[in-house]
């Protein structure tokens, strides 16, 4: 959707002011007045309702770009564009300052399995039938893919973010997106293994059995060994 009227006011007497252009924009996307989707007006347009030079609205759209709040599209028709993939870019960072940092495996799993177990028994407590759903449909997925000698990976990485999202904590499915991007990156200096595919799905039927009876401490129980397979894997 192209904005009609203008939304933005001019600002005054501010030295910084690409960072509170930046502010303002990000302001209307924390109240719902801008979503994704939404293409904001061109850099003129910009410039001439926040009353500042065209420089100083480059300079503000630079930041919300580089912190995953717009997408400045190129050619005939572009422009700046209200996307959300500020979840990708704290991913990014995470990954990045994992790597800086030489953490070592142990330490990733540690971390891994106190966080995957909070997770876990979160959805314990507030998993839906939809939660369920989603579980079984990815299962059948991995399993339908191993059955021909296929990996799995991408759809076994999805099974632990479906946990997350059933835990119903917002902070959990990030931590969770950040735990399969480094987890991603560890499996990809190996060689691809059917066989640790193969264990995860087993793994994963297991877990999902286990919640579907309700059985609280079996499943992380699971999970804990699962996790610690995965290690012995890198």
């Amino acid at each position: 959707m192209t904005l009609e009227k203008p939304v933005f006011t001019p600002i005054k007497n501010n030295k910084r002011a690409f960072e509170e252009v930046s502010s303002r924009v990000k302001s209307l996307i924390f109240k719902g007045v801008l979503k994704p989707g939404d293409k904001l007006p061109s850099e003129g347009e910009l410039a001439k309702q926040f009353n500042v030079g065209r420089q100083t609205v480059r300079e503000a759209l630079r930041i919300l770009e580089l912190s995953g709040f717009i997408k400045v599209q190129k050619g005939f028709g572009g422009g700046p564009v209200i996307k959300n993939t500020i979840l990708a870019n704290i991913t990014d960072l995470f990954l990045d300052a994992f790597q800086v940092e030489k953490i070592s495996i142990e330490e990733f799993t540690e971390a891994r399995l106190m966080i995957e177990k909070a997770i876990l028994n979160k959805a314990f407590d507030n998993i839906e039938e939809q939660d369920l759903g989603a579980l079984k449909e990815n299962l059948a997925k991995a399993m339908g893919l191993v059955s021909k000698d296929q990996l799995a990976t991408d759809v076994n990485f999805e099974f632990h973010t479906l946990l997350a999202r059933a835990s119903k904590n917002a902070v959990f499915v990030i931590l969770e997106k950040a735990i399969n991007t480094i987890h991603h990156n560890f499996r990809s200096r190996k060689s691809a293994d059917l066989g640790a595919t193969q264990k995860a799905v087993q793994a994963h039927e297991k877990i999902l059995d286990a919640l579907l009876k309700k059985e609280r401490e079996k499943p992380i129980d699971l999970l804990e060994r699962h996790i610690l397979d995965i290690q012995n894997s890198y």
